[in-house]
């Protein structure tokens, strides 16, 4: 991902909500390579929690890499952890944290069961 002039603050460096947002988008860009894309009848993922560590600012211009890992699988939900890195350099560590998504029944707002597909592609990489 390339940082754009526009994610910075007024200290000149990567706003700390836009980190929410990189990370947003790079689920999204894995949750398109889920059959069905994680959704089924009346089931969809939201975020319950998001722990981010903020290890040093970054500064424009740059290009930064987000990885993504299964940190935990449960019945209803997903631990994703995530680092975002220097693309060129991933010894340069911006931050790191986790994001645990669980997945709902949209009428009632309850937890409902991991969609198969979900479940096939954390473990299958």
């Amino acid at each position: 991902m390339t940082v754009r002039w526009s994610d910075l603050d007024a200290f000149n460096h990567v706003n700390n909500s836009r980190y929410l947002t990189f990370l947003e988008e790079a689920r999204l860009c894995w949750m398109i390579g889920v059959p069905g894309q994680g959704l089924e009848d009346g089931v969809a993922p939201v975020v319950a929690a998001a722990h981010l560590n903020y290890r040093r600012p970054i500064e424009w211009p740059a290009n930064i890499a987000i990885e993504l890992f299964v940190e935990r699988l449960g019945n209803t939900s997903l631990s994703i952890g995530h680092r975002i890195v220097d693309e060129g350099n991933d010894d340069t560590l911006y931050c790191d944290g986790n994001v645990v998504m669980v997945w709902i029944d949209r009428a009632t707002g309850q937890a409902a069961p991991l969609p198969d597909a979900v479940r096939e592609a954390c473990s299958t990489g």
